[in-house]
Order: C-alpha cells, then sequence, then structure tokens
C-alpha cells in the first residue's frame, strides 16, 4: 500500500516536489565513499509518509511563503527524521528489522554505515538549511529551532526516555511527555520553519505551534493505535513490536477507547487553533486529519 495514497492531489504533488528535491540533495551513490552514499539514499529514498516536508509546504503556503523559499527546510526536517529512524532501528535501540516495508538500514548495509548514513544525514541537514533563501536573523532563528528539535529536549532527550520507560509503568502526562520530544518536536520544528521561511508574526507562530503540537501527539496516538490494530504488511514495519517490548504505550496505558477519544480531542485542538488559517480543504486541516485517520 502506498503510505501517501490517502492525501489528495495538491499534497501528492508537494511529496513529489520533495522527493525530486531530496534526490538532488543526497549524494550521487556512484560517487566515493559509495557504501555510504548507498546507505543514506537507501534511508531517505525508500518510501515514508512525508508529513514533516508536508508541514514545512503547508505552513508556508497558508502564509504567502514560495515553493522554492521552503525546499531547503523540508529536505533537511526529512533529512533528520531519516536519520533518527535509521539510528532507532538500531540493535542498541529499537532493535527492528523492518521499515517503509522492507529491510532496515543496518540490516541492508551493516551496523557502522547505519550509524554513519545517519550521522551523515544530520549534517547535510543543517548544511541544506543554511541555504534557505532568507533574511540572516530568519535563517539563524530556523537553524535554532532544527537544532533544539534533534537534542536533549527534543528527539534525543524523547529517545533517552523512550529507552528508560521500556518495562515501567508511566502516566499519561510522563508518556505525553516523552512523545512530545521524541516524535513531536520535529513536527513542531517542520510547522515553525515553514512559518519563519514566509516571516510570519510571533502570534501566528505561536498559534501554529500549537496546532503542531497537537498534530505531533495525535501522529503518536494514532501509530500506537496501529501498533495493536494494524498489519505488518500494511503499516510497513513490525506490528506489534511495543507491546511485544514491554514499552508503554497509549492503550496499554489507557487502553484502546480511551485512545481513541484522546486522538479525536487531539485533532480537534490542532483545527481550532489554526483560526483564520483553517478552511475546508486546506493542506493544514487535510494533514491534521490525516495524523489522525491514516490506515499505516
Amino acid at each position: 500500500m502506498n503510505p501517501n495514497s490517502e492525501l489528495g492531489p495538491a499534497l501528492q504533488a508537494l511529496i513529489a516536489r520533495a522527493d525530486r528535491a531530496l534526490a538532488t540533495a543526497l549524494p550521487a551513490e556512484h560517487a566515493p565513499p559509495t557504501d555510504l552514499h548507498r546507505a543514506m539514499r537507501y534511508a531517505v529514498l525508500g518510501g515514508g509518509k512525508r508529513l514533516r516536508p508536508l508541514l514545512v509546504y503547508a505552513a508556508g503556503h497558508a502564509l504567502g511563503c514560495d515553493d522554492p523559499v521552503l525546499d531547503a527546510p523540508a529536505c533537511a526536517v526529512e533529512l533528520i527524521h531519516a536519520y533518527s529512524l535509521v539510528h532507532d532501528d538500531l540493535p542498541a535501540m529499537d532493535d527492528d528489522a523492518m521499515r517503509r516495508g522492507r529491510p532496515t538500514c543496518h540490516i541492508a548495509f551493516g551496523e557502522a554505515m547505519a550509524i554513519l548514513a545517519g550521522d551523515a544525514l544530520q549534517a547535510l541537514a543543517f548544511e541544506l538549511l543554511a541555504q534557505t533563501a532568507v533574511a540572516p536573523a530568519i535563517g539563524m532563528a530556523m537553524q535554532r529551532a532544527l537544532g533544539r528539535a534533534c537534542g536533549a529536549d527534543g528527539m534525543a532527550g524523547g529517545q533517552a526516555l523512550d529507552l528508560s520507560a521500556v518495562g515501567r509503568s508511566l502516566t499519561l502526562a510522563e508518556l505525553e511527555h516523552m512523545h512530545a520530544c521524541k516524535t513531536g518536536a520535529l513536527i513542531r520544528a517542520s510547522v515553525q520553519l515553514g512559518a519563519m521561511a514566509a516571516g510570519t508574526d510571533n502570534d501566528t507562530l505561536d498559534a501554529l505551534d500549537r496546532y503542531a503540537h497537537a498534530v505531533g501527539l495525535a501522529f503518536q496516538v494514532r501509530d500506537d493505535i496501529l501498533d495493536v490494530e494494524g498489519e505488518s504488511a500494511v503499516i510497513g514495519k513490525t506490528a506489534g513490536k511495543d507491546a511485544a517490548a514491554d514499552k508503554p504505550t497509549f492503550p496499554s496505558i489507557i487502553g484502546l477507547d480511551a485512545s481513541r477519544a484522546r486522538l479525536a480531542e487531539l485533532t480537534d485542538e490542532a483545527l481550532a487553533a489554526l483560526g483564520p488559517l483553517d478552511a475546508p480543504h486546506s493542506p493544514l486541516r487535510e494533514l491534521a486529519l490525516y495524523a489522525a485517520h491514516r490506515l499505516r
């Protein structure tokens, strides 16, 4: 199943644009060191939802920014996302053998090359982001936003919390904080980068941040529900892996029905935060609904 088949034609076109930009930005696989470059391209170009670059484009479009300005930050967030998946799948982390319906990077290229590919993708992300055609002060703010999303207060910190939570009983607040870091931080950064590239005001940026916070948590709640109800061949990764690893999830803490109710609450919060930027067919609305109702 195509992970993007649930999205409308406008967003499909933006996925194609992001894919072209990513293919151009990544090193050619025949250029040395070829094993590293092949692993990098494998990790990024092997499918995926492209939710994060879509959020960059959607936020930028809502505020009147053109695609050429948004291409670099859209690529940057997807490269960061890909690097995080490569490292999360490693035996020392989540130890997963399947991602996006095929072997994970370390299975295909070995652990050492997978670690290096992740490192190189992270570095390339910041190199690309520095090329965004914005005023220097805005560019620096964008670099800070992405750096914060990657670090101890973002993805790395969230992964550390996730590792320490195995076998423990977390409260709902603790679980939401963990996922606000591990998954939500980069989703929030994606929206922030699109809005910053458009040169928006602080009030609009704050509203979009509330939207992104709710979308990020909704995405994770849906992920946890799919881990219980989904099939590996459909969701593109190992179903039931969280339960088998004794990791805390929304269904394990509050149950499936309450998880579905929380998902509905978060979706309502996201749409309410959009205010005047909301419209029946706006990309931001479509992405909020997709995060909550996707099938994989």
